[in-house]
């Protein structure tokens, strides 16, 4: 078997294993309640601003690219609708966890991967603390919380950027905006803009901290690591919003006579 399939095989069950325990270890005594709660301050309070411009400006970008192509068709009031479905069921998520991973997927593999380096973790394994439970869970307990909501209000945030834009630039009222972008939703919209950053948190955080516990070679070992880590939690939240977008799609599909 060539070697470098040979690594690729080694690194899925690698990532696998630390998924168990990382689960696992959710179950399990101590929680490390007071981690939890400095991750989720780091990771949602932190990336709350970049989340809230993200947001906006895309929803106003949408407006005025949908209104244009909306006018073709003298449909330019139903540009609300196409906003608040296209922000709910993908790019929603989607730039959300984008955002996520790259300020948090980055810093989790710098500071793990610096305590790696520096044989901290290797001190707390002598000391019998599971790096895994201290390090690695409170880390994905943290971000399957914060996720959720930060891509919540990035879909408000960004229907409001679009209200903005269609009430100043396009010449929509405000009033029809609003009325069909939440007349449009429907309960599948929710649930796919809701199950997809819980999906994405598991990516962000696991990651993250996976490359960031293999990391090697001092501190270039470490920012090889952080590259690493962001460049394959993109990769790999794309790929997931094909393979989630697909199931949610054959089932309405299949559900249509």
């Amino acid at each position: 078997m060539p070697g470098f399939l040979v690594r690729f095989l080694l690194t899925i069950q690698d990532f696998y294993l630390l998924t168990g325990r990382a689960i696992r270890n959710i179950f399990r005594k101590p929680h490390y309640t007071d981690d939890i709660i400095l991750q989720m301050d780091s990771i949602g309070v932190g990336s709350l601003l970049i989340v809230v411009l993200t947001g906006f400006f895309s929803g106003a970008v949408m407006t005025l690219q949908l209104a244009r192509a909306l006018a073709r068709w003298g449909q330019k009031g139903q540009v609300g609708t196409a906003v608040s479905i296209t922000l709910v069921r993908e790019l929603g998520p989607a730039l959300t966890a984008l955002m996520v991973a790259g300020r948090n997927s980055s810093g989790m593999a710098s500071e793990l991967g610096s305590m790696k380096v520096t044989e901290q973790i290797d001190a707390m394994r002598a000391l019998g603390t599971d790096p895994i439970q201290k390090l690695v869970t409170p880390r994905l307990i943290a971000t399957c919380v914060v996720l959720p909501l930060l891509t919540i209000i990035a879909d408000f945030v960004g229907m409001f950027g679009g209200y903005v834009v269609a009430v100043l630039l396009v010449d929509v009222q405000g009033r029809l905006y609003w009325s069909t972008a939440w007349q449009a939703l429907e309960w599948n919209d929710l649930t796919q803009g809701l199950l997809k950053p819980f999906v994405f948190a598991f990516v962000v955080a696991l990651v993250g901290c996976y490359y960031g516990l293999r990391a090697t070679g001092g501190t270039q070992g470490v920012g090889r690591a952080t590259t690493q880590a962001v460049v394959m939690a993109s990769v790999l939240i794309f790929v997931l919003t094909f393979f989630l977008t697909r199931i949610f799609t054959s089932g309405l599909l299949a559900s249509t006579p």
